[in-house]
């Protein structure tokens, strides 16, 4: 489990967490949720050690990530693998390059297993023989599908999604939104979904977290948020809102 216990995270004059208190469990989808500006990468980025809160406690199963030599730090973020907003593939590099990338940097595998696990990474999500393309030659649904085979790669127990759909048409998105839950299905990693994708990200989410002026306005199931009385969660879900919420 990961666990966020009064987080506070400020930049400069402008409070982005105030007080947060968020549990993420084990083997489940999450989602967090909430209008634009309101610090739902920050947040992400503070599961993974690349911010640190001002004040508060972040655990990734049972032991602290804050204050640790780069080498502990090293060690808590290979439970990881990541899916940036912007798929960050390295442009220099064919695709079977970008998914071996982890496995040269991290493993001792002989260049015939590589080669195995990245073809087997690549057919996870549907794809193949692109292996000697390079990402400009990829459309945008297939360089997040590279993407995801690069996070997949390395078994990591843990995955985070940071807008994994932005930019994509809606048919695309439907299909990236079907591919996580299937990755999912097959290898139980704990994923953790930055979503504007309303309503659709319910459908994918097991859990979903509402994040409104700092705080986690709710946490519960799907079901739980699309039936929430809360008017903030109520005018978001709605699409009425992307911006000041009137509360009532």
């Amino acid at each position: 489990m990961i666990s966020l216990r009064n987080v506070h995270k400020s930049f400069g004059s402008q409070k982005v967490l105030d007080g947060l208190d968020l549990d993420i469990p084990d083997g489940k989808i999450t989602a967090i949720i909430g209008p634009s500006g309101e610090g739902k990468s920050v947040l992400l980025k503070h599961l993974i050690g690349l911010l640190e809160p001002d004040s508060g406690s972040v655990e990734v199963d049972g032991e602290s990530i804050l204050n640790l030599r780069r080498s502990e730090l090293n060690r808590i973020r290979e439970k990881f693998g990541m899916l940036f907003q912007n798929v960050a593939l390295f442009d220099s590099m064919t695709v079977f390059e970008n998914v071996a990338f982890p496995l040269e940097e991290k493993t001792s595998l002989s260049k015939e297993e590589i080669r195995s696990k990245v073809i087997s990474a690549l057919e996870d999500v549907g794809l193949k023989n692109i292996e000697n393309k390079f990402p400009d030659e990829l459309s945008g649904g297939m360089k997040k599908r590279v993407g995801l085979a690069r996070a997949v790669v390395l078994n990591p127990k843990i995955i985070l999604f940071d807008e994994p759909t932005t930019g994509l048409d809606p048919i695309i998105k439907r299909a990236i939104h079907q591919l996580i839950k299937d990755t999912h299905a097959k290898f139980g990693f704990t994923a953790v979904i930055v979503s504007h994708e309303i309503p659709e990200i319910f459908d994918v989410a097991q859990n979903v977290a509402m994040l409104f002026r700092g705080k986690i306005l709710q946490h519960g199931t799907s079901e739980d948020i699309i039936n929430s009385s809360d008017p903030a969660i109520r005018q978001f879900i709605s699409g009425s809102l992307d911006g000041p919420i009137q509360m009532v």
